[in-house]
């Protein structure tokens, strides 16, 4: 059972230290099917490189990184706000990674992770935000119902996990 989640913004330096517990999270959704990038097998080492890389990214200050915990401290989701745009568009956002472990789905973690995300881009001074999920999936309805509007999907997009195409869902909030 997953109580009392908590979902924080966490710094570089612990960004870093984060990266097993990530890499745990991200290995969790890869193996449930979430098309995130990765395919099937999903090392352990792959994992952790991917997250070194969101740490760096942290610490040059191109994104943001929120982890949800839950009451034993563990990580149980997260999300990325990546901030660095090109010169014509430092008024817009990607969100990125938005991943739940299955353990803590359907509890509202995906819906509080991306609240905060508004709250972190507002402070950030984004008023555009941009991000993907895959067509017909899970995420489409967490995102409609947080107020994210469907932009268009573009078919055979990307992969599953297991190396089958699938379309791709593209959807932006103004803020």
């Amino acid at each position: 059972m997953i109580d009392n989640v908590t979902i924080r913004r966490v710094g570089a330096n612990e960004a870093s230290a984060c990266v097993d517990a990530l890499a745990d999270v991200l290995i969790d959704c890869v193996e449930g099917g979430a098309s995130v990038s990765f395919m099937l097998p999903i090392s352990r080492e792959k994992a952790r490189t991917f997250w070194r890389g969101v740490a760096d990214g942290v610490a040059r200050g191109e994104r943001v990184l929120l982890i949800a915990e839950d009451g034993n401290g563990d990580i149980v989701g997260t999300v990325q706000l990546i901030t660095a745009q090109p010169e014509n568009q430092p008024h817009r956002a990607d969100v990125a990674k938005m991943l739940v472990h299955r353990k803590a789905r359907r509890r509202g973690v995906g819906h509080d992770l991306m609240t905060a995300i508004d709250r972190i881009a507002r402070e950030e001074n984004k008023s555009v935000l941009v991000l993907d999920t895959v067509t017909g999936g899970d995420a489409e309805r967490l995102y409609q119902r947080a107020g994210w509007q469907r932009v268009g999907n573009v078919p055979d997009y990307a992969l599953m996990p297991d190396g089958k195409f699938c379309g791709t869902t593209f959807y932006c909030k103004q803020l």
